[in-house]
This record gives structure tokens, sequence and C-alpha cells, in this order.
């Protein structure tokens, strides 16, 4: 057998370069070469106890590699799963490595399954261990028990069950092995809490994997998606449900944190919490790609997370609703490209952001019009909500984008506010639902004529980012979509216009002209991918046909290899930026997809109704 190999670096990968397992509980990423560069378990936002995407091998990874340096690798999902299968292949034979994290069963189990199962001839693999819990902080105790080894680092503990011996040496766990065609080898990573008793070892791997093919398989068939694009379509809906922590329903930005929006930045964020500004596309993805319980799912747990201060919406959630995510740095962690701090927690769940209100209030009007189940506690939560906005409109806010300047009156946030107060007067209208309906609509009036006033900018024809601001944000591309005026308007056809001038970059939209006296960080950043999603939406609309089906084909070709986006995208590198994958890309993604499909024509028009807003 050959001698061992150093952990492999991967200082020169890029984002894309990974693929994700994910069990609806936790996640990990799997780089192309086969190695496992961030697993945390048993939550998305446990403290991972493999974080070498954010530094090196030190900080906890594990390889699964032909010993040829030379074997060529390729990768794949089984259909209809997020099961990876990695190939190594070289001229004596070849094998794949089955990834899996997985679904969560009635015991609670958390497990990583890798399963090497020889196609061709014979060959030689090497895999290589190195626990390190805390996110890269801390070596645990190893010992030796039946079928493998046991890892313990305060309150997290692991157990693997291997088909292989590993030796443990230079703090890592190694095994080389040789396999042939209809050979297979198991490897099982089982998570526990470290004051519990050890778990017995896992011999039924390969019946875990066929179960959870099972399982996923006939979750995809639920789809009723039938426009053209089905494969990716069909893999940002399996990445949604990847990225939904199945105990509560809620859905986590992404699984990652710190992976930066420009190499060697600093705006590096954790976004593996739940964010009320995804909640109508959230409903509408769902909703209208069949899949009803989720979307219940989704707004239970939007509710859940409410209850108690209905009047003081955060922006973002934990995954139960935990409503303080302390943002701490971790300065043992060399950052994905050197780009530090590498942060965990979000202090952005302090802010004001005015937009979640038409957020959550768009949701439950969306679900009502798709007839979900209606609760009692639904319409009187909403009641509450607008009677604290019917004042807090007029506030400043950090808008939707998170500014860490000073807060300001941001016109998404405003059109937010009508869309609020609109929705309201509709369910009223529409559902013969009890409220002060003519003060809901004298507030809605009132709100819409504040922004045609102090919003827009008559020298220039567009509505700007701020009152006051002299340029545009992508955001503003939401305002015809909601509603808030008809796409044929003046005032709409020069911002959109001005948009295409001012913000796309190689035909992609960056969110605004960054400028640290706005969003209090130093600028540059890629282009925002579900803004460009949202541009697609806005030429259907404007019958730009032709245009809306070229700019979709251009940014699902930006997917990788998987059809996995991140949150943003460099088209001079020409490499994808950003925390990934990133449940807001793959939703404004279906969502796009529909509309081009013909299936509905946006949020509101996916409801039955032609978009309001004409006679606001």
């Amino acid at each position: 057998m050959p001698g061992r190999s150093p952990p492999r670096g991967l200082c020169c990968s890029m984002i894309e370069d990974y693929a994700l397992i994910g069990s609806t509980t936790g996640a990990g990423l799997v780089h192309r070469d086969g190695t496992i560069a961030w697993l945390a378990l048993p939550r998305f936002d446990s403290e991972a106890m493999f974080a070498s995407l954010l530094g090196d091998a030190r900080h906890g990874s594990w390889t699964m590699a032909a010993a040829d340096p030379g074997a060529r690798v390729s990768r794949c999902y089984r259909k209809g799963t997020f099961i990876l299968e990695t190939t190594h292949e070289s001229a004596s034979g070849e094998v794949v490595v089955v990834d899996l994290l997985t679904l969560p069963d009635r015991g609670g189990r958390h497990r990583l399954v890798r399963l090497v199962q020889g196609r061709r001839g014979r060959l030689c693999l090497h895999t290589e261990i190195r626990f390190r819990f805390g996110y890269g902080a801390y070596v645990p105790w190893l010992r030796q028990v039946e079928g493998g080894v046991v890892a313990v680092a305060g309150p997290d503990a692991v157990r693997l069950t291997a088909d292989v011996p590993f030796e443990n040496a230079d703090f890592a766990s190694t095994a080389e092995f040789e396999l042939g065609a209809g050979e297979e080898a198991a490897f099982v990573l089982e998570w526990f809490p470290s004051h519990l008793p050890i778990p017995p070892p896992v011999r039924n791997a390969p019946a875990l994997v066929e179960h959870a093919a099972r399982v996923m398989r006939a979750w995809t068939a639920k789809s009723i998606y039938r426009g053209d694009h089905q494969e990716v379509v069909e893999r940002s809906l399996l990445t949604l449900k990847a990225l939904t922590y199945s105990p509560s329903g809620g859905i986590v930005a992404a699984p990652t944190t710190s992976l930066p929006e420009w190499p060697g930045g600093v705006r590096n964020w954790d976004y593996r919490y739940c964010w009320i500004r995804d909640a109508v596309l959230t409903i509408y993805a769902l909703l209208a790609s069949g899949y009803r319980e989720e979307a219940e799912d989704w707004r239970h747990w939007l509710m859940r997370a409410m209850a108690g201060s209905p009047d003081e919406l955060q922006i973002m959630y934990g995954l139960h609703g935990e409503r303080r995510l302390t943002e701490t740095e971790l300065d043992w962690l060399p950052g994905f490209e050197g780009s530090r701090p590498v942060r965990i927690g979000n202090d952005a769940y302090r802010q004001r952001q005015l937009d979640v209100y038409g957020s959550v209030i768009g949701a439950f009007y969306v679900a009502r019009r798709a007839g979900l189940n209606e609760t009692d506690e639904v319409w009187p939560l909403e009641c509450s909500i607008v009677v604290g906005l019917a004042g807090l409109w007029r506030e400043k806010d950090s808008g939707l984008w998170e500014m860490r300047g000073e807060p300001r009156h941001f016109v998404h946030s405003k059109v937010m506010c009508w869309l609020a107060f609109h929705a309201m007067v509709l369910s009223v209208e529409e559902f013969g639902l009890d409220g002060p309906v003519e003060e809901w609509r004298r507030i809605r009036a009132e709100i819409h004529h504040d922004i045609c006033t102090r919003g827009y900018d008559a020298r220039q024809n567009s509505f700007v980012q701020y009152y006051g601001a002299d340029g545009v944000d992508a955001a503003l591309l939401l305002m015809p979509l909601v509603g808030f005026l008809p796409i044929d308007d003046p005032r709409i056809q020069g911002t959109v216009a001005r948009i295409e001038r001012e913000l796309l970059r190689d035909g992609l939209v960056l969110r605004y002209l960054t400028r640290e006296a706005v969003d209090g960080l130093p600028p540059k950043e890629g282009a925002f991918l579900a803004c460009s999603f949202w541009l697609c939406d806005v030429y259907v609309a404007m019958g730009r046909l032709d245009e809306a089906r070229v700019l979709f084909e251009r940014l699902a070709g930006l997917a990788n290899d998987l059809h996995l986006l991140a949150e943003e995208y460099d088209p001079h590198a020409g490499r994808q930026l950003g925390n990934f994958p990133q449940a807001f890309s793959h939703l404004a993604l279906i969502n796009s997809a529909h509309v081009l499909a013909g299936s509905a024509g946006g949020a509101w028009r996916a409801t039955n109704r032609s978009p309001p807003g004409r006679s606001a």
C-alpha cells in the first residue's frame, strides 16, 4: 500500500468547487476532490467540527480520494436527491464515494455516511480525518472503540464506524485501503452529546443510503413545475428542502458563515439563520411548485417567531425563533482566501428594517389567496402588526441590505410598508375579514404619496435608493412586481432604465453602488444574483420576453456543475461569491422560472389576480 500522503490544501479553491450535503437539520460542504471541508451537526448553526473551508486542514477536514494524485475526479447528485456521488478514476480502476447526511429518524440520530463502492478494476484509496471541534479550535480526545474511534471535546462527541482500520497519529486518523469492482467500504460518523453513552456501531450504511434516496425522490416527485429548465428548478427546490430545519420549518439563508462577498474583504456574514424578508418569495415558490405542506410549515414558523412582540419584528430569527444572535469573531480562523473577520452570529438582528412588515403581511395574504388552512391566530396577529406600523412607517431604518451606516428613509422599505396596508385592505375586501379598513386605506394612500413625492427624482425620471439620494437600488425593481405602480408607468420605466445604466455589470445587477458613507463598510462586492432574477421578472412584465429568457439562461448558467448558486457573482473573475448555497438566489430562480413558464406572473399574480396598485 502507498505511504501516507499529507492533507490536501484547499487554499486555491473557489466557492463553486463545493457541493452541499444536508439532513434538514445540519449540513456539510464537500470539495470536488472529495474533501469534506465544512460539517455542522446537529444543527445548521452548531459549532462546525470540520472548518477547513475557512482555514486549512488544521481546522478540521475529512479527505477521501484515490492514492494516485493523477486520478480523474467527477461528481453528480443522484437524480431527485441531495445524495452526492464523487467518482475517482485512474487506469487501474474506478470507485464512487457516496456522501449523505441522513434525514432525521425517530431516534434523533445525526449521521454522515460515506459509502465507497468499487466500479471497475482495483483502486487504492487514502482517507484522513482531522476532527477539530468548535470551528477548528479544539483537538478532541480520541480513543479506539469497536469498529472505529470516538472523538470527544466538551459537549460534542462523534463515533466513527468504519469497515477499514484507522491509525491515530499526528492529531489525525488515517486509513489506506483498496477496492475492486463490486466491493465496498462504509464509513459512518455519528454525532451525539458527549455526556450520553456511546451509540452502537452502524452496520447498515447501504440501507441508510437507499432509504434516504426513496424519501428524497418521493418529495421531489411532488413538484408540479412543468416549464423549461426542469433540472435547475428541481435542484433549487431540493436545495430549499436541504436548507429547511425540519424540527421547526424555518429555512436558513445559507448553511455557511463568512464566505466573502468579495475576496479578502470584510463583508463576511453568518447566514445560518432565518430571514423574514424571504417570506413572500418562499411562500410563493413553494405554493407555485406544489409544496403546500412546506409552505404551511414556513408560515407556522413565522407565526411562532413573531409571537410575543408582533409589533417589534426582527429581520431574522434563529432556527427555532431565537431572538438573540449575538455576533462574535473567530480570530483563529484565517478566513476563505484570507477574508477576515470570520463571524458567527449576526448583529443585524438588532436593526430596524421596515420592509419585513410588508414581507410578513404579504406572505400571509398570498397564503390566504392560495387557500392554505387558516387559523384563528393569523388575522389577529396581522392586525396587531399593522397597529405599530401605522406610526413606524415614517421612521428611518437600515434597509433590506442591512446597511451598517446611519439609518435612512429607504424607498424599498417604504414600499413594503405600503404593501403591508395594501394586503390588509385586500384581505378585508376579498375575504370579509374585520378591521378598520378605511384607516388602512388612508394610511396606504399616505405612504404611496410620500414615496412618490420624496422618493422620486423628476430630473432623472427614476425612484432613488433613499429619500434625497442621487443613486438607485436594485430593490426598486420590486415596485411593479408587488403592484405599487403598473409596469407601464413612466416613473417605473425610467427607474428600470436607470438601473440598467448604472447597476448592470456584464449583464448582471449590483444591489447598489457601494459607498462607505451609505452602508458603513469598505466598497466592493459582486453582482447580486437574486436582483438579476428580479430584472428577468421585470422584463417579462414589460413584454421583453426574449431578453428575459436570455437573462434567465445566463443566470442559470452561472451555477456550478451541480446547479448550486451562491449569493453573488463576479462577472470579471467568473466566480461565485458569498455564502453558499444561498436560499435567496434559489428562491428567485424558482420564481423566475414560473414567470417564464407562464404559470405565474409574480407573487401577486400567483394568487389569480392582476397586480394591485393601479388605483392606489
